[in-house]
């Protein structure tokens, strides 16, 4: 059983989280020299910015509800255990194939057990290579929906964040916690939660 076969969403939503930093809407002119301060809810320029024009959305909570990666989750662990099962079988299968022989073996004359042998090891490296051709697609699928996923949200907090006059959106979540610190009346995980299920509802 090839281990990369076994699916871990999560995981696999954080590493496209962690280079998830949406800058919608960001028009500063050129002369503007930014420079942010840590830990505080206060962004410092040539001239002040309103801090609510910087908000940040949490990944773990928005992944968790948003019934797009919900349904994805659980269309992706059900093709997982169906692979799984059906590699199990097929070992289970060759096991048996190998446990007759080795009860069998000594009543065939040695070019029949030289040819079983052959047999053997050609199938034994079919199965091998089955199964990694089973893990690369599953992995490369995987990729490609979790790339859906995240255009889906960035699609959808660009459009927000210009409706809302959001200058940036941060992301936070704590298997990436790039995010320190930041004002909880800063966080907007909901409503875009909210709209990402409302988009998703009617079909767009």
């Amino acid at each position: 059983m090839n281990k990369k076969l076994a699916i871990n969403l999560c995981g696999a939503a954080w590493i496209w989280a962690a280079g998830l930093l949406f800058t919608a809407c960001n028009r500063c002119k050129k002369n503007e020299q930014a420079k942010s301060v840590i830990g505080t809810s206060e962004v410092i320029t040539d001239k002040i910015v309103s801090t609510d024009k910087i908000v940040y959305v949490n990944l773990d909570s928005l992944l968790n509800n948003f019934d797009y990666f919900k349904k994805l989750r659980s269309r992706l662990q059900e093709k997982s255990k169906k692979a799984q099962a059906d590699l199990a079988s097929k070992g289970t299968a060759f096991q048996q194939e190998v446990a007759s022989y080795q009860k069998s073996g000594t009543n065939l004359s040695a070019e029949q057990r030289a040819a079983t042998e052959q047999r053997l090891v050609r199938k034994q490296q079919e199965l091998s290579a089955y199964s990694q051709n089973a893990s690369d697609a599953f992995v490369k699928e995987e990729a490609a929906e979790n790339e859906k996923l995240y255009d889906k949200v960035a699609q959808y907090l660009e459009k927000h964040a210009k409706d809302k006059g959001y200058k940036m959106v941060l992301t936070y979540s704590k298997s990436n916690p790039g995010l320190l610190y930041a004002d909880k009346t800063l966080d907007i995980t909901k409503e875009v939660v909210k709209g990402l299920n409302q988009e998703y509802g009617n079909g767009k």
